[in-house]
């Protein structure tokens, strides 16, 4: 079964075009790799955490910030499809 991905945010903060934004991107670009993309309001004031499944894989309050899109989509394909290509999305080695 393909996996599938959780945005929890906050409503009270205003986050959920942010969510709304983010999984937009991210079905973009994983369109055949994942079941679907949840938004899931939370009823924790400043929540904005991205589950694969039940793994966190981002939390804006560990991390102090919000993911960029690139780096969240990099998150994403190391958990779900590693050997997929993200064009100008990819890292870039120096």
């Amino acid at each position: 079964m393909k996996p599938a991905i959780t945005i929890e945010y906050c409503p009270k903060c205003n986050w959920l075009l942010r969510a709304a934004y983010m999984a937009q991107e991210l079905l973009t670009t994983f369109t055949d790799d994942v079941y679907g993309i949840t938004l899931q309001p939370s009823e924790t004031s400043g929540t904005y955490n991205i589950r694969i499944n039940e793994a966190v894989i981002f939390d804006r309050k560990e991390q102090g910030r919000f993911p960029e899109i690139k780096e969240l989509k990099q998150l994403v394909r190391d958990v779900i499809s590693p050997g997929k290509n993200l064009g100008h999305s990819d890292k870039t080695t120096t």
